[in-house]
């Protein structure tokens, strides 16, 4: 996998944007890896990394070069985190296509703002750059929303001096892209298991707890925990075939 060079990020923060596309060409596969676990959701595929690029963007502006990981690593979250926000309607709220088509225009316009201004652009820019109203990009920008971002804050303190976001709690050390990949996308289905089968799951691979200790534990016969336990990972294993 391609390396970008330290000299290269601080030369795209500062803003030169031959250097931001030449860092996104060179990073393409990676972007793309991703997208490619979206696919077969009923979203364009060049929609969704136009969409990964922006959050590869973020990534390289919110980088710090001190930071002992590479930049191929630390822009996964974001990257992924972009997406979701993207295709968050699978849910129960489904989003019009013009909503779809004005947002993908969104964050065109955010993606040169961020690269030539190096910050976000206000919801009354938008509205003049796009010719829509202030109403419109407001909607566009709701439907984008998602419950929690990795890239929230997370406060280890009462203070601001102890705040850091999710992603900087994420212990990744060396380039381990596809295993940071996976862990994100395993953690997610997880969270969107129900109640008991999420204790199942904890309490067997994550405290490693024997089937029996689990069926103990929950009031429920080995038995039964088997049988859930197949069923979850049966339907974990098909949600993450690319």
């Amino acid at each position: 996998m391609y390396e970008t060079k330290i000299e290269d990020i601080i030369k795209a923060q500062n803003g030169d944007e031959e250097v931001m596309e030449e860092i996104l060409r060179n990073n393409e596969g990676l972007t793309w890896s991703i997208v490619k676990r979206f696919t077969g959701r009923g979203h364009e595929v060049e929609d969704l990394y136009q969409i990964g690029c922006l959050g590869f963007i973020k990534a390289i502006k919110r980088f710090d070069v001190n930071f002992e990981v590479k930049i191929s690593t630390y822009a996964v979250p974001y990257i992924l985190g972009e997406i979701k926000r993207y295709i968050r309607d699978d849910g129960l709220i489904r989003v019009s296509r013009s909503i779809k088509e004005l947002l993908i225009k969104i964050k065109e316009v955010q993606r040169e703002y961020i690269m030539k201004e190096g910050r976000e652009v206000g919801i009354i820019e938008l509205a003049e750059k796009l010719k829509v109203s202030k109403e419109e990009i407001a909607v566009a920008l709701d439907s984008d929303r998602q419950l929690e971002s990795i890239n929230d804050d997370a406060y280890s303190g009462s203070s601001n001096e102890g705040k850091t976001s999710k992603l900087e709690k994420i212990n990744i050390g060396k380039d381990e892209t596809s295993a940071v990949i996976d862990k994100i996308c395993i953690k997610e289905l997880i969270n969107d298991l129900d109640k008991r089968e999420r204790e199942i799951i904890l309490l067997r691979y994550y405290k490693e707890k024997t089937q029996t200790e689990v069926a103990k534990i929950l009031g429920i016969t080995q038995v039964q925990v088997s049988r859930i336990e197949k069923k979850i990972l049966n339907s974990m294993r098909t949600k993450l075939i690319v």
